[in-house]
């Protein structure tokens, strides 16, 4: 079993420890009686029945009866999946069947959310989004773009009216390409009012994952973790001091860990690892992108704490290992490799991450964790794709950003939904909201997003959850 990262220190039986001996004391016979010893491992009297399997309903010493305890959440394991940069329109318009601004309330299958137009507001049709023209064509996503085809919210500059704009920014994946992910969601929830959390590319996005609140914009910073080396040209940073949702988690004596593809290979690479035999690098502004890691992926990473911490960072192998050894943590991140996130660009095929993916959900739900195990499956922004939904409000008031375009998110497992629809309007800080629900008992706690956004409790079976997770 791995050792995990110490928490901050919050240690339960010291507390209890002193409170008691403070009690003990107070309460001692005056005729100088004796005190039982305390039990180190406890922090209680020798002696002295463990009040977790006291009766509720029993009095003690004459005194009212307890309060019941209250149940608990059958989610013992939360994995995140982090995919990259497409919309809802792109993967989801037809699938869904409503029409287009119809802003259905039924909650049942596809003819609950609505598909994509048959043509964006400057009269385009869609671009068939198949393997060839996703490796093709990378959309401008960056903040400034992004802003102006939003247009305020209009959604009517993606394919002309801005600098930026193209034809081939209205994209439609084919049922031929992403069945797995249509079949998920018949299967299980789906969210069809999730959002990425600010408008443009996908470190900043990411750093909502971590502490559900802005930190900079596009992807203007980089950790100074491995792996940097390889990327030239950038503006290195590193944060001391701040609490993420991982700390919060940790402090509470629940693991967590982030699982990156290619992690390994740039860890022990000198200087950067060759490309794999079924990939090869085609970005001119970062060498070996995207056939190896990519410290930036991980935005823990920007956090000293957690920064190449080997009790916190591992290669994507070791969740194999750990998944067949018993030994998964109770919140796990999931990165794949580049050439596995289904990026548009640089040769990037939708099929190989949507069978990478499919393949990790199946081991899951086929282990001994699948009955306990909540999935959630992202992606961390558009990608400058058009989506005909326009996020709703203004800037939130924990940043002052506001949310960018639509992207799915699907809960799968015992816990999800069946063949389901949300409406709630949530963005990757409703993930950090739940982590805190499930796992600390109070939600807010990084006083940013997570203490606005709603939950995700839309998307779960009250029937399998054990307690009901809250919508908001």
């Amino acid at each position: 079993m791995r050792a995990p990262i110490p928490s901050r220190g919050r240690v339960l039986p010291l507390l209890l420890a002193g409170t008691l001996s403070a009690l003990t004391a107070c309460g001692s016979d005056a005729g100088g009686g004796t005190e039982d010893p305390i039990d180190p491992l406890t922090g209680l009297p020798t002696g002295a029945p463990d009040p977790t399997q006291l009766d509720a309903a029993a009095p003690r010493d004459g005194g009212p009866a307890l309060p019941p305890v209250p149940p608990k959440s059958n989610i013992e394991h939360v994995v995140i999946i982090m995919q990259e940069n497409h919309t809802f329109d792109t993967y989801f318009g037809r699938y869904c069947k409503a029409a287009p601004g119809s802003n259905p309330t039924c909650t049942t299958g596809p003819a609950c959310c609505e598909a994509a137009p048959e043509k964006e507001p400057s009269g385009a049709a869609p671009r068939v989004l198949d393997d060839a023209a996703n490796a093709d064509y990378d959309p401008d996503h960056s903040y400034a773009c992004e802003a102006a085809e939003m247009n305020g919210g209009k959604m009517d500059r993606f394919v002309t009216g801005a600098n930026c704009s193209s034809r081939k920014n209205f994209a439609i994946a084919p049922d031929s390409v992403i069945a797995p992910y249509h079949a998920l969601a018949q299967s299980y929830a789906m969210g069809d009012r999730y959002f990425q959390s600010i408008i443009g590319q996908t470190s900043s996005n990411n750093m909502y994952f971590a502490v559900a609140r802005k930190v900079f914009i596009d992807n203007d910073l980089f950790p100074d973790a491995i792996g940097q080396g390889c990327r030239p040209l950038v503006t290195k940073r590193q944060f001391s001091g701040q609490t993420t949702i991982a700390d919060l988690v940790l402090d509470e004596g629940h693991r967590v860990s982030f699982y990156a593809e290619g992690y390994k290979l740039m860890r022990d690479a000198t200087p950067c690892p060759k490309d794999p035999p079924d990939c090869k690098s085609l970005n001119p502004l970062y060498a070996i992108y995207p056939c190896a890691y990519d410290p930036s992926d991980v935005p823990f990473n920007y956090y000293r704490q957690f920064t190449d911490n080997p009790a916190f960072l591992h290669d994507w192998e070791d969740f194999t290992i750990d998944l067949e050894a018993g030994d998964l943590p109770e919140v796990s991140y999931v990165k794949s490799i580049g050439y596995h996130t289904e990026h548009p660009g640089y040769g990037t095929k939708i099929t190989l991450g949507v069978g990478w993916t499919d393949a990790v959900i199946k081991r899951i739900l086929a282990s001994p964790y699948g009955k306990n195990t909540l999935i959630l499956l992202t992606w961390d922004e558009g990608g400058g794709y058009f989506d005909h939904v326009a996020p709703p409000g203004g800037p939130s008031a924990a940043d002052n950003e506001p949310l960018g375009t639509r992207v799915p998110i699907l809960a799968i497992g015992p816990f999800a939904r069946k063949n389901y629809v949300s409406h709630v309007v949530m963005d990757h800080s409703s993930i950090v909201k739940f982590l805190e629900w499930r796992f600390t008992g109070k939600t807010g706690q990084l006083a940013a997003r997570d203490a606005l956004v709603n939950n995700i409790g839309s998307l779960l079976d009250p029937a399998t959850t054990g307690i009901p997770v809250p919508e908001n």
